[in-house]
């Protein structure tokens, strides 16, 4: 039709949005058990295709791929730990808490453990998780719209909140659930389209799941020749040395800050009065300027740079080889990989906006029915995103690199003026080499179409559908940290008196602080989406696991075991991410046998189970109220459901 590349962007973003924001209108409502749990009406199938939609976040629909791209055979450690994750929902949660009843995983801590302070330290580590996850789903729209609309990143974040509040705000959860159904069509449909048609043009067959396979197979020759060209060896030399320098200022620390500052300074007023071009003066003042002040925050800069420079200098890794490099580095990769997996896995069965949604269900049989049909619809997604990263790297590796950098393909200037793509010319030869381009992860499934040189309304549909995973999550998270925060807060704690129409308004309130405050973070853009993501599984692994299981299946665990558990739990992972990560000041060299901070949860779950056992046996049994409350919900298909009420 002649559309512009903004016109079909600004299409179909504001087509769908427009979209949801007419459900969620339809959908409002006043009364409270519509707005917390959709007034427990939500049949199996259509709920299933909700949880798909309010689990395939940014992360999955965006980062995954990429993962894939640049980890391999490591990153099918994020695929198998989140749809093992629904076999653990199935057979030890959701069931029971659909049972159980009521609106929020809080609630269930604090009628199983007794009193408000089980219930404090849930909504607690409730909010932790979810506003670790609703940042990068949030980050996740900004990015989108600033690639594909043309409006600044932190513009786009915001306008793409309103969409996110029309459906949470009006309606609740009843909105959410239906606009999620819509979110997860538009979501699959835009995420298989790109990669059936890449599928096409590479192999002929436009089954992509089927046919990577063989892709893969001649990867790994173009891989070797790219671990034994001459100039890749050279580049990665060059970056080597550059890490070298870092590492040699690092050890002269604090005088190679000051020794940096003078020759900066010293630049920066030859500059002043020469006749230098105003660009380099701009430059020369702008490093100065970020230059670290003091020498702790030099070490963590400089360390950071560093370790991107070694990963530049080491040769690519073989995509499909498992736990590669030397015996060390096998062995660790091997501890990370089944680290993570876990943590994703009993993350995954522990997540608050996910267990919540098999409130909405009208029984429980249709709760269970309803994580297999998530399972289903989920699948749809996973067993293609290898795919994704196979097709798309074959095309990077024979069309790109190699390439002179006066003809590169004109994706990466695109995305170059967002920074989700940089070039290096650091040998000088006017030939891009592997090394030298840099990617990040996020890009991968967003400019697939540009790179597989597909129609321009191709990139439309994904836009569409990234920001189609990346509200829908959205929704979901925020509406679980304003449920908290109004009815196991206020509500159960401070006014137990309050009108349903007051518990509405202050819900509401809320959902607009909470998201406000979401948006601020990441409008500053914090580390990458999927660290945040799989961090925020780590929190909810660590904090809920052990006293959800042991509090459905051992009836003598009580309310001081399940606070030391939860509080010990959460702690020992923050602490862990925090002296581990970059992005918080930490390092590497203090992490415990190596293990990534992504997955500090593999520290804080057993931990959480050790101190739940152990304080509950030292401390007296819980009430037999209590110990009744268990023996029935333990029991879903037995006795008439919701047969206890607190």
């Amino acid at each position: 039709m002649g559309l512009s590349a903004r016109a079909i962007g600004y299409l179909f973003l504001m087509a769908t949005i427009a979209v949801y924001s007419g459900i969620g209108v339809i959908s409002r409502t006043a009364d409270v058990n519509e707005y917390y749990v959709a007034g427990r009406r939500v049949p199996g199938f259509f709920n299933g295709m909700a949880t798909a939609g309010d689990w395939l976040s940014a992360a999955s629909f965006i980062g995954m791929a990429g993962t894939l791209y640049f980890s391999g055979y490591q990153g099918l450690a994020f695929i198998m730990g989140w749809t093992g994750g629904y076999v653990l929902v199935a057979l030890l949660l959701a069931p029971y808490l659909r049972k159980f009843g009521q609106f929020t995983i809080p609630d269930f801590l604090g009628a199983r453990y007794g009193g408000n302070a089980a219930r404090l330290v849930g909504v607690v580590a409730t909010i932790v998780a979810s506003f670790t996850y609703v940042v990068a789903q949030i980050y996740g729209v900004g990015l989108i719209m600033s690639r594909f609309v043309g409006i600044e990143f932190e513009i786009g974040v915001f306008v793409g909140l309103a969409g996110i509040l029309v459906c949470s705000f009006l309606g609740g959860m009843r909105a959410v659930t239906w606009t999620q159904v819509a979110q997860y069509i538009i979501l699959i449909v835009a995420y298989l389209v790109p990669v059936v048609m890449m599928s096409q043009k590479v192999t002929g067959i436009p089954v992509p799941q089927l046919t990577y396979g063989k892709v893969l197979e001649r990867l790994g020759a173009v891989e070797q020749k790219l671990i034994d060209a001459p100039r890749e060896i050279e580049v990665r030399a060059h970056y080597r040395a550059q890490a070298d320098r870092l590492e040699a200022k690092i050890r002269d620390l604090p005088a190679s800050l000051d020794a940096e500052r003078a020759s900066l300074a010293l630049r920066l007023e030859t500059l002043r009065t020469s006749n230098a071009s105003v660009r380099d003066f701009h430059q020369a003042q702008r490093a100065l300027r970020d230059l670290p002040k003091r020498p702790a925050e030099a070490r963590a800069k400089w360390e950071a740079e560093r370790h991107v420079l070694l990963d530049k200098a080491a040769p690519p890794s073989p995509h499909a080889e498992a736990f590669g490099g030397d015996a060390a580095q096998g062995d660790l990769a091997r501890r990370n990989f089944l680290a993570l997996m876990v943590c994703l896995m009993v993350g995954t069965a522990a997540l608050p906006h996910i267990l919540m949604r098999y409130y909405t269900t009208p029984s429980v049989r249709e709760a269970r029915e309803s994580v297999l049909w998530s399972l289903v619809f989920i699948f749809l997604l996973y067993v293609t995103a290898p795919a994704y990263a196979v097709f798309a790297k074959w095309i990077i590796y024979n069309d790109v690199v190699g390439s002179s950098l006066g003809h590169l393909p004109s994706w990466i200037a695109s995305w170059s003026k967002v920074g989700m793509v940089r070039i290096e010319d650091i040998n000088g030869d006017g030939i891009l080499q592997l090394a030298e381009l840099t990617l990040n992860s996020d890009v991968i499934v967003l400019a697939t179409p540009e790179i597989a040189g597909l129609p321009y309304v191709v990139s439309g549909l994904v836009a569409a559908g990234g920001l189609a995973a990346a509200l829908s999550t959205a929704d979901g998270l925020l509406l679980t940290i304003a449920n908290a925060l109004s009815h196991d807060i206020y509500y159960k704690m401070i006014s137990p008196d309050a009108s349903a129409q007051r518990r509405l308004v202050m819900t509401k309130g809320l959902l607009l602080v909470v998201a406000m405050v979401a948006a601020w973070v990441a409008s500053l853009k914090p580390d990458g989406i999927l660290f945040m993501v799989g961090f925020a599984f780590s929190i909810a692994a660590a904090a809920f696991f052990p006293a959800l299981v042991l509090g459905i299946f051992w009836k003598r665990a009580n309310m001081w075991g399940a606070i030391t558990g939860m509080i010990g739990g959460l702690a020992i992972t923050i602490l862990y991410a925090i002296v581990t990560h970059p992005f918080f000041g930490g390092s590497m060299a203090a992490s415990w046998f190596g293990i990534q901070p992504i997955a500090s949860g593999i520290f804080g779950l057993p931990l959480g189970f050790a101190l739940i056992v152990v304080v509950s046996l030292l401390t007296p049994a819980p009430p037999l109220r209590v110990q009744e409350l268990v023996e029935d919900v333990r029991y879903p298909y037995l006795e008439r459901e919701d047969a206890w009420k607190p």
